[in-house]
């Protein structure tokens, strides 16, 4: 009974954290913590190519 009770617990945290990141990415929020010009995908964010 105790695993059941965990699974659901451990199932519902990851589905909490999956819906934060689709919805942070649905509204254009970057998961990444941002200083792009620091990163070596920094080119590659929000689907835009800076040189």
């Amino acid at each position: 009974m105790a695993t059941l009770i965990i699974g659901i617990i451990v199932a519902g945290t990851l589905f909490l954290a999956a819906r934060k990141i689709y919805r942070d990415n649905k509204n254009g929020k970057s998961s990444c913590g941002g200083k792009c010009s620091c990163c070596p995908n920094g080119c590659a964010c929000y689907g835009e190519i800076k040189k």
